[in-house]
């Protein structure tokens, strides 16, 4: 809203009132010229009429009035009301938000419909007077957001109060927990938690002087009811209005002090303009700790002392409190009592999660009193608590932990330990199995798969995990990487193919039609998040139980890992720089799409996808004889940080990997045993065992089974690759079962001019790769597309390896695949192994039928 002039219009404003029947409001002679509301009843039937005394238009009023106890308001017309209690809040419709210089909202003013025919009563317009009269609002903010909602729909008009055009601006708000936002318009939304961001499609970016986003105002859909809370504009509060600090926190006191610790306790402060989210307490002028709560326990203190303390608040943007009254508290003198308490009894897990377990025991005794209880991990003090009972958190799936408690009295006397308790944490499935898909960013292109056929092929409703295949490394910044090339040279063999490639585009810059659209709504083109990233975000709405990794690397992108890997200072650098583009969803701006948060919620994890550390892979790849430890210390940097962000977020995010099958590639790379303290899964590798690929450089003279369950017994390879013998190097090594799925090939590998050798051409000679899906991959085909496409192919089952293949006959081709058969026999293997589940490469090969046998022989 402008504020404008006084002006002498008063006599005119009361004759154009005097036909109101029932009037509220008038404007007093000598009033300040600024927006009045004037209203009328008519039987049940309530109106407004606003009015401009001013020489110059006004953009973005509401109105706010009381109603008396029960009386309800509904069938709004040119407006929008929400109520609260008494409380009424009503939100012009866009085409009377502008009210012209002289001018009111006639013939369109808003109306409404009251249960009962009663008067409004403390009525305001824009936080000033409805009749014109007391003190003039304050000038308006240079920008502000007005909400107008309805039901679950809603959506704000941003108003630019300046002279000069706004270039950029973003929304935040608030929604009750538990309720979410989704079907933006003429917006990109992003919600984490209880927050929700908008941010402007490229056609209303620009907000012109005085004007506003009307009739291209953001607008969304709740899952529930409700009102936006805590509204801020271009971080600013959205009506306009200044930042309030919270209140000082009270009732600071002091619940249990020892010879070196005082614990403290305070009321929760009451919030300003945000909320509060944390409190800092202060030992004199030194800060000596920051919690989330209204309690800590302050440690390291000298026994016998004096120390005085203070707390302070801080809101979600960081704005501190004035302190709370001042708290002296004198540690005790540890002379005083010499004598421990008793030990804890009846140590008991009480509840275990992914990362969790719960513990409580029996209250120990002390003449003196008890101060805590110590928890120990192994022989780690892991945590001290008040009571008889802790969840410890920061755990690995799938893990015993060994616990014991001591209990500690008022004078730090230390009891003996209790009894030894041994519990493990749950599965990340809990008790079923995992079913992890691999999806192909650029199986968009050739193969005309696109996320909305996970959802058509019934895959989506069998899966636990999507694997987005696949990030890249900047190969001079050393960081996570989304470009826009494809690739430096269509050549395999090229060491430089994947630098700096990517495909921003596919990822999140390409709008998809309806038929592609996993809702079956169109993109525009105008989102800031497009693409298969926004297919996805749809896909999880639709099913909720599935989580969506970023998998890092693979065949064409592993080349820099050794060197992210090399240092901690690197290590720190490339963690931080992943979770920061695709756990928070910070992406590079493409084409009018990313932006800050414009990807939060998509990926639930991080999939490591290093072939190999310290062993050959790709050509060209930077390899170290250090890669190992390395290796180890990278996991161990990103379960760090993603469990830092999980203490901001209350969300745990997980942590996979794609491993080797090679005994000698996980000798080289691999710390399995260390490794394990920090991953959920292990994707073994359970195919590629053999295989000639579209060079002939592989191994073209001669067949070979590519995912044998188990060893073949004809196996001519001096290395007899199999599954079995995979999964039992983890085993070996202390990995436990239920952290390992093995992998599932929803593709053929092929050789042409394959002799038959009387072993249907089984391990026999072959002049090179058989023709290809695509021309560019010969020797490859998505299980789908080979039984379809390679006739008079006869399908074989080994029994004894437990493998699938089909032959056309001496002289033809040869190929060897997972089929429903292999699957059933593999399913069952996982299950009599007790182990995690399955993965697949890659999920554009199925038409649903394999993803159907995973699912009967998981079942």
């Amino acid at each position: 809203m402008r504020r404008t002039p006084p002006r002498l219009l008063v006599l005119a404003m009361l004759a154009a009132l005097a036909t109101v029947a029932t009037a509220l409001t008038a404007v007093p002679a000598g009033a300040a010229a600024r927006l009045t509301a004037a209203f009328s009843l008519t039987g049940n039937q309530g109106k407004f009429v606003v009015s401009n005394p001013g020489g110059t238009p006004v953009t973005g009023w509401s109105i706010t009035f009381d109603l008396p106890p029960g009386v309800t308001v509904g069938n709004p017309q040119n407006a929008t009301t929400a109520q609260t209690g008494t409380r009424v809040k009503l939100t012009p419709a866009f085409y009377i938000n502008t009210v012209r210089a002289n001018g009111t909202t006639e013939p369109y003013s808003p109306a409404f419909t009251l249960s009962s025919p009663v008067q409004p009563t403390g009525c305001t317009i824009n936080n000033a007077a409805c009749d014109g009269g007391g003190d003039p609002p304050p000038p308006p903010a240079p920008v502000t957001a007005a909400y107008t909602g309805s039901g679950t729909r809603g959506g704000f008009t941003v108003a630019n109060n300046t002279a000069t055009a706004l270039n950029g601006w973003s929304i935040t708000f608030d929604l009750p927990a538990g309720i979410t936002a989704s079907g933006a318009q003429h917006a990109t939304l992003s919600q984490s938690g209880r927050q929700v961001t908008l941010t402007p499609a490229h056609y209303n970016t620009t907000v012109p002087a005085g004007g506003s986003t009307e009739p291209y105002s953001p607008a969304f859909t709740l899952s529930a009811s409700a009102e936006p809370e805590n509204c801020r504009v271009n971080d600013v509060r959205c009506d306009g209005s200044a930042d309030t600090p919270p209140a000082a926190p009270g009732n600071l006191r002091s619940p249990v002090r020892t010879t070196r610790t005082v614990s403290l306790a305070w009321d929760a402060s009451v919030p300003g303009s945000l909320p509060v989210t944390g409190y800092e307490v202060y030992n004199g002028t030194a800060l000596a700790a920051a919690v989330t709560g209204t309690g800590t326990t302050v440690t390291g203190l000298t026994p016998d002392t004096e120390y005085t303390f203070t707390v302070k608040a801080k809101d979600r943007k960081g704005t501190a409190s004035p302190a709370g009254t001042a708290l002296k508290v004198r540690t005790n003198n540890p002379g005083d009592d010499t004598r421990p308490p008793t030990a804890p009894a009846g140590l008991r897990s009480t509840g275990r999660g992914p990362a969790s377990i719960s513990l409580a025991w029996q209250a120990s005794t002390d003449d003196k009193g008890v101060a805590g209880y110590d928890v120990y991990l192994g022989a780690t003090l892991k945590t001290t608590v008040p009571g008889t009972s802790v969840t410890v958190n920061g755990l690995s799936p799938s893990t015993e932990y060994t616990f014991t408690v001591r209990a500690r009295d008022l004078y730090d006397n230390v009891s003996p330990p209790s009894n030894e308790l041994r519990a493990s944490t749950a599965d990340v499935v809990g008790e079923g199995y995992a079913r992890v898909g691999y999806f192909v960013q650029w199986g968009i292109y050739g193969r005309q798969y696109f996320v909305r056929n996970l959802d058509t092929t019934g895959a989506a409703a069998k899966l636990t995990h999507v694997n987005y295949a696949f990030g890249n490394i900047d190969p001079v910044n050393l960081t996570c990487l989304n470009g826009v090339t494809k690739g430096t040279s269509p050549n395999p063999q090229d060491p430089g193919q994947g630098d700096g490639a990517g495909d921003a585009d596919a990822d999140y810059g390409r709008p998809m039609s309806a038929a592609q659209s996993v809702d079956g709504v169109a993109d525009t083109g105008w989102e800031k998040l497009r693409g298969n990233y926004n297919q996805l975000r749809k896909l999880k709405a639709k099913h909720p139980h599935l989580k969506v990794l970023i998998s890092l690397g693979g065949w064409t992108y592993s080349k820099y890992f050794s060197d992210v890997a090399a240092t901690d200072a690197s290590r720190r650098k490339f963690v931080g720089s992943c979770i920061d583009m695709y756990i928070k969803g910070n992406l590079p701006v493409y084409n009018g799409a990313g932006g800050p948060g414009t990807a939060a919620g998509v990926f639930d994890g991080i999939d490591l996808d290093w072939e190999w550390p310290g062993a050959e892979g790709h050509p060209g790849n930077h390899v170290s004889p250090a890669d190992k430890r390395n290796n180890t210390l990278l996991i161990a940097e990103f379960r760090r940080q993603l469990d830092a962000l999980t203490e901001e977020t209350g969300r745990r995010y997980q942590l996979t990997a794609f491993t080797p099958a090679d005994p000698a590639k996980i000798e080289a790379g691999w710390e399995l045993a260390q490794v394990a303290e920090h991953m959920d899964i292990f994707n073994v590798q359970g195919y590629d065992f053999h295989g000639s690929g579209s060079d002939n450089s592989w191994e073209p003279n001669r067949t070979g089974h590519q995912g044998n369950l188990y060893a073949d017994t004809d196996d001519p390879y001096p290395f007899h690759f199999s599954v079995e013998n995979a999964v039992k190097e983890y085993l070996d090594a202390g990995v436990k079962p239920r952290k390992i799925t093995i992998g599932l090939a929803y593709y053929g590998r092929g050789w042409q001019g394959v002799s038959d050798g009387g072993r249907s051409g089984e391990w026999q000679s072959a002049t090179g790769a058989a023709p290809g899906q695509f021309q560019e991959e010969a020797g490859t085909r998505g299980y789908g597309n080979l039984v379809a496409s390679v006739p008079g192919c006869t399908v074989r089952h080994d029994e004894q390896a437990v493998a699938t293949s089909c032959f056309t006959g001496n002289g033809g081709q040869w190929w060897t695949f997972d089929d429903t058969w292999s699957i059933a026999r593999k399913t069952a293997w996982v299950r009599e192994k007790g182990l995690l589940g399955v993965m697949v490469w890659e999920m554009s090969g199925d038409t649903g039928v394999l993803t159907n046998a995973v699912d009967t022989g998981l079942r």
